[in-house]
């Protein structure tokens, strides 16, 4: 058994001090930031572009327990910025696939996989048994559950998002500054916001800002530096430009402020649509009807709204090339005696196209649903996908 200098067990193994040497020789960490390492329990809700660097970082950093929430599987397109899977991954659950990599990177590391879609009632599960919760998650209804039940249980919340060439990071600790809320009192309409599936993302984007999470989330457990809590990092990878901004407390917070008026979990999908109707929520065809119908008399117009460079990767026969940004200038064109069928790549976009037609007057309108890969998966898999 090894000792430290005031006679108490070091609890580092020799094998250990091998490993985090680098650590030691740095006065703010020494012995005693890496054994508060040890025992710090972080959970990182999404295993995605910024989960997958994140915990990287940790397991080598020497974080103790680390718990992986994800639900999702490794998809090929992951790979451009999820570093942590592997082509061999493909198809796997990732909290599987990271756990794997991880132990195999430091088996010290204590790995729980929660394959779990995060829900309210797993929030308020999981947050109390840790001590910092990550987000590494991509749409707003579960960023706004994780910050107020992080409220609740008076934990610290690494915030991290990224949106094509630029990302933000912060930290939200209730006790200590303000919240996401006191940022963000109301969610950006869902327009305003696609998700990087839809927008796209610059594949080194993700790991730039995870850096700054996993840097804040050891600052936090080290109790060093001046952390984020108060400030909003934004970084603009086209400019290599970092700007700050200050974000007060805001005393009418339903959350954490002076007198809440959320104490417990609300219907965050709701929230995020304003109480309204989705826009998704336009009438659909299947890719299958739309087949069927391709081969009657009288077909669908079909319209595929996406830009020039996504036509020429793949394309639907028969489909009619005319660009979202463009709705005004052939929203007039269309064949009143015909079924208008829209199309994207995924059908995000063609559902938006859709309310904005029907809002012009064009009743006779439906959206693809699932797009042009859903067609390409069930009818014509020699197209690539992207």
């Amino acid at each position: 058994m090894a000792f430290d200098v005031n006679g108490n067990e070091r609890e580092l193994s020799a094998r250990e001090l091998g490993r985090y040497s680098r650590h030691l020789l740095l006065a703010d960490v020494g012995l005693s930031g890496q054994l508060k390492l040890k025992r710090a329990k972080v959970l990182i809700v999404g295993m995605g572009g910024l989960g997958a660097p994140i915990s990287l970082y940790l397991a080598a950093a020497g974080v103790g327990t680390l718990g992986l929430v994800d639900f999702d599987r490794v998809e090929r397109s992951n790979l451009q910025r999820q570093i942590l899977y592997s082509e061999a991954d493909v198809g796997e659950l990732k909290v599987t696939a990271a756990a794997r990599r991880l132990h195999g990177f430091n088996a010290d590391v204590n790995l729980r996989q929660i394959p779990e879609i995060f829900t309210a009632e797993v929030a308020v599960q999981l947050v109390p048994e840790f001590d910092i919760v990550i987000d590494g998650t991509d749409n707003f209804a579960t960023r706004y559950l994780l910050n107020d039940v992080c409220v609740w249980n008076q934990k610290p919340c690494v915030h991290g998002s990224v949106f094509q060439f630029e990302g933000q990071t912060s930290v939200f600790w209730a006790s200590q500054g303000p919240c996401y809320r006191c940022l963000f009192p109301e969610p950006p309409p869902p327009e305003a916001a696609p998700n990087c599936s839809e927008a796209g993302v610059l594949g080194v984007l993700p790991g730039q800002i995870a850096m700054f999470q996993a840097t804040e989330t050891i600052k936090l457990i080290l109790g060093i530096g001046q952390s984020l809590v108060g400030r909003l990092l934004r970084y603009d990878a086209l400019s290599s430009s970092i700007y700050e901004i200050k974000i007060p407390k805001d005393p009418d917070c339903p959350v954490c402020g002076d007198a809440p008026t959320i104490t417990e979990p609300i219907d965050y999908q709701e929230f995020c649509n304003g109480g309204k109707q989705r826009e998704e929520a336009v009438e659909e065809l299947s890719v299958e009807a739309y087949q069927a119908l391709a081969k009657t008399e009288k077909p669908p117009f079909l319209v595929d709204i996406r830009r020039p460079d996504e036509w020429a990767i793949c394309q639907i026969p028969g489909s009619h090339f005319w660009t979202m940004d463009s709705l005004d200038s052939w929203a007039d064109k269309l064949p009143p005696d015909r079924m208008i069928v829209i199309t994207c790549r995924s059908g995000v976009r063609g559902a938006k196209t859709v309310a904005k037609l029907l809002a012009k007057g064009n009743n006779h309108v439906k959206n693809l649903k699932g797009g042009v890969l859903a067609w390409i998966e069930a009818f014509d898999p020699q197209q690539p996908g992207y």
